[in-house]
């Protein structure tokens, strides 16, 4: 095993370093908390290759961790969201037509390919998934971004596996309705 190997650690540091980080400025919120939580969270993946049980389970192991350090870095209660999402404040806009009840909804397809709007969407979606409540932003983060399977992040969050489609089904919705209202803005501009 790699544990206590100062030669592998500066690779295996390198593979996870990028991604780690991104999850934890995601979870944490501003960089000097998620450059921090990083580092630790490294330091103690490293520390504890010996408690891995299952070496193909190494990245749902290491976002776990990644994960654990955020909430003791804000201390934060693991067991309910702080603010539970309500599936009707994510109902599309209705409007009355000619032929009846249309929904609104914003066309993505109009934004401009050009470089600076896409950065600038990008920008917006990074502030769309930091506005998430933790319990959400989690799930998405670990779903959308870092690709786990539901079950595996069922496992680093220690939940269901129905509980992690739940939240996953809301953090999109919540997503969507932010992105919604940004693109339908950016449209008009």
């Amino acid at each position: 095993m790699l544990a206590g190997d100062e030669a592998a650690f500066e690779p295996f540091v390198e593979h996870f370093r990028r991604k780690v980080f991104h999850h934890t400025i995601l979870m944490c919120g501003n960089r000097e908390d998620a450059e921090e939580v990083a580092q630790e969270s490294m330091l103690k993946v490293f520390g504890k290759l010996d408690q891995l049980h299952d070496p193909e389970q190494v990245r749902p192991w290491v976002f776990r961790i990644a994960r654990n350090e955020c909430l003791m870095k804000r201390r934060k209660s693991v067991f309910a969201p702080s603010k539970e999402l309500s599936l009707e404040e994510f109902r599309p806009a209705r409007e009355e037509g000619a032929d009846g009840p249309r929904i609104e909804i914003a066309d993505w397809s109009s934004v401009p390919g050009d470089s600076l709007l896409r950065e600038e969407l990008r920008g917006r979606i990074g502030a769309a998934i930091a506005e998430l409540p933790e319990t959400y932003r989690a799930v998405v983060l670990m779903r959308d971004v870092e690709e786990l399977s539901t079950e595996e992040t069922a496992r680093v969050l220690e939940i269901s596996t129905d509980l992690v489609k739940q939240r996953l089904h809301r953090g999109r919705l919540a997503l969507r309705k932010s992105l919604d209202e940004y693109l339908k803005v950016a449209g008009r501009g």
